[in-house]
């Protein structure tokens, strides 16, 4: 799959490069008293694996990594975003599609399932419309474009700021996966799990969209 750019008045979304590094590492360093809880490198070898690591899920079919920059100016980069766990599922023997819903073949074809993850802003950023326009560009292509049948959000069940951002897209709260992934702080983390399926698509983009003063 080819990973567009996505640009709107209020950011932009840039193809993730081993030629972000520095500009991420300044975004992710300057203040991180919202990160404890949050996998955010912390220094530039960090950040250089992780976004190797970015590179080798995309490589293998398995994200679609983005910086996220500010339009104006000097285009100051301000975090990172993906679509990651993309879903082709193995349907039964049938048509290609039933009741107006596309059967995917393989992961030459749009997924079935996305995850948006990885998200993370500089405290700068952070409760602006900023994160609100990233994650609508990217939910936008996964329903309008790919026409995936479920998005998938995630968290650190600890993490009350990061379930209210979830919460204030339009993430439908799914219960709690227990001792599910390493956390951040290095203990073992619950996972706070939310989604948005697409019949509620319509309804999470028009709220989405009030709440930017407009379309993107």
């Amino acid at each position: 799959m080819t990973r567009l750019g996505f640009e709107s008045r209020f950011v932009r979304l840039e193809p993730l490069s081993l030629d972000h590094v520095d500009a991420l590492v300044a975004a992710a360093t300057a203040d991180r008293s919202t990160f404890e809880l949050a996998p955010v490198p912390r220094d530039r070898a960090e950040m250089i694996a992780y976004v190797a690591a970015a590179l080798a899920d995309e490589q293998a079919g398995r994200a679609l990594p983005y910086v996220v920059v500010r339009p104006s100016g000097a285009g100051q980069v301000l975090g990172s975003i993906r679509f990651m766990s993309l879903e082709w599922w193995t349907w039964p023997p049938g048509p290609i599609s039933v009741a107006g819903e596309p059967r995917r073949a393989d992961a030459g074809e749009p997924p079935d399932v996305a995850e948006i993850g990885h998200a993370w802003l500089a405290p700068s950023a952070q409760r602006t419309a900023v994160f609100t326009a990233s994650a609508l560009h990217l939910l936008a292509h996964a329903f309008d474009t790919w026409g995936v049948h479920r998005l998938v959000l995630k968290t650190d069940a600890r993490n009350a700021r990061s379930r209210a951002a979830i919460e204030r897209l339009g993430g439908r709260f799914e219960g709690v996966l227990r001792a599910h992934l390493p956390a951040a702080d290095g203990r073992v983390r619950d996972t706070a799990m939310f989604s948005i399926v697409r019949d509620e698509w319509a309804g999470v983009r028009k709220r989405l969209e009030s709440a930017l003063g407009g379309p993107l």
